[in-house]
């Protein structure tokens, strides 16, 4: 099995090297102009304008330096390939019924700089994704969680989206 720690969908990847070209292109243009301005009023020991242009030119280098180092390092993962179809793998959806809370709810399993469980995506380094990886349709799975048993059944998976209406 490969190393999960920086895997990421297709659609990850892309995401992040669109935001990284804009943020070396345009944002530090923008930014650039704000500091020349800021130039122009004179005396920058006390601009705000000056130190507000600064910081934000700092977080910017840093933003273009984390995701350098993401892309860097990164392994794009096709959905498509690797496991046997109906086994979860990043890039897939899954639809997933918490036995417990009879709770239906449906992921796409993400690499870690991609997840945001509020939007549907779920990290592949999570506990539950962690879990979840490498486990078949129909398979049903217990773990230990903070709150202490967790119980799920895996309903279906996809390298189409899926929608949470179709499992109700």
């Amino acid at each position: 099995m490969t190393d999960a720690s920086n895997q990421m969908t297709r659609e990850g990847y892309n995401q992040l090297t669109e935001e990284l070209n804009y943020r070396s292109g345009e944002k530090r243009k923008e930014i650039g102009e704000r500091l020349k301005e800021a130039i122009s009023y004179g005396d920058i020991s006390e601009n705000s304008e000056y130190d507000a242009a600064k910081e934000a030119q700092a977080e910017n280098e840093d933003r273009i330096k984390e995701i350098e180092a993401t892309l860097r390092t990164a392994q794009v993962v096709d959905e498509e390939e690797g496991l046997e179809e109906g086994t979860v793998q990043t890039g897939r959806y899954v639809a997933i019924r918490d036995v417990k809370y009879d709770e239906i709810m449906v992921y796409q399993i993400v690499g870690n700089t991609e997840a945001d469980p509020f939007k549907g995506k779920l990290s592949n380094m999570s506990l539950v994704g962690q879990h979840l990886i490498g486990h078949k349709e129909g398979e049903e799975l217990d773990f230990e969680v903070p709150e202490g048993m967790a119980k799920y059944q895996i309903l279906k998976v996809s390298n189409e989206k899926l929608d949470e209406a179709d499992f109700q």
